[in-house]
């Protein structure tokens, strides 16, 4: 039987034991801080980057890793296992271009590999990749693999709140007199991963009471579901408000293990500082 190999790019954020479970390799994306490049998960830790972002003079910028690394990835895979298939699943396209220049390295290399959007970003493209790599793990073919992968990105979920205008003015999702009325009136941003993979502003209000407002309009969609699945919550740079998050939901959800995770710096920086995210897989 073909085995199915398992590759993603570390826009998706895994525990340890996840990635000591399942044979997944992981492909760097890159971030360039000023002057200095660095290789996310490699050469930069996402607490480093938050650190560096929050002292940087420009908007750091993040791009996909070239074709060569994923080239010289799926070839280490074959090696491994000649008449292996490879599945490579990416963060959303709608924030990358990382899934195509996924499927044009697979172009190189004399294997078969296809490149899947996940159309999720952090943990909840970490709940697309896992239910691919535990169908691969029971011996599933690539078609079984990819409906596993195809069934998580329907039922996974990315709810985001960001308190700062001033990355999206920086990024040039807003303009500069939006971003400095949004900041003098205290606005505060509640936000969604469409199932196109686009970051859809859901609800825009003064002060933190919005945020709570939002977290807790998410919450009660949660509840809407028949079976929740998994739960995440990430964070940049307020961990003791993404811990309280957490509980909050351990105390609905007790049978979940709910990992309180570090935003990468893609989602970093699209938000700045201050983001908290609700995550979570369920079906309907």
């Amino acid at each position: 039987m073909t085995k199915v190999k398992i590759v993603t790019d570390s826009g998706a954020k895994f525990t340890k034991e996840e990635l000591e479970k399942y044979d997944i390799k992981v492909v760097p994306l890159t971030v360039q801080i000023d002057d200095t490049i660095y290789q996310d998960g490699v050469t930069i830790t996402p607490e480093e980057f938050l650190e560096k972002m929050e002292k940087s003079q420009n908007l750091p910028q993040t791009s996909q890793p070239s074709l060569g690394v994923f080239q010289e990835t799926y070839e280490e895979c074959l090696k491994e296992d000649p008449e292996a298939d490879i599945l490579s699943l990416h963060i959303s396209s709608g924030l990358s271009g990382t899934v195509n220049a996924a499927q044009q390295a697979g172009a190189l290399v004399k294997g078969n590999v296809t490149a899947f959007d996940t159309r999720q970003a952090d943990q909840a493209q970490a709940f697309v990749v896992l239910a691919a790599a535990k169908a691969a793990s029971e011996g599933k073919n690539i078609d079984e693999v990819l409906a596993a992968a195809e069934r998580a990105r329907k039922e996974s979920h990315v709810y985001l709140s960001f308190r700062s205008l001033d990355n999206m003015v920086a990024g040039g999702r807003l303009s500069k007199t939006q971003g400095l009325i949004g900041n003098v009136l205290n606005i505060k941003v509640g936000a969604k991963v469409d199932e196109e993979g686009l970051v859809d502003v859901v609800v825009k209000g003064r002060g933190l009471k919005t945020i709570k407002a939002f977290n807790k309009s998410v919450i009660e969609e949660m509840k809407s579901k028949s079976k929740m699945l998994s739960i995440g919550v990430t964070h940049a740079g307020v961990p003791e408000e993404a811990e309280t998050l957490a509980e909050e939901l351990r105390a609905i959800w007790p049978d979940i293990n709910i990992a309180v995770m570090v935003a990468s710096p893609l989602i970093s920086t699209h938000t700045g500082l201050g983001a908290l995210a609700i995550l979570f897989e369920a079906e309907d």
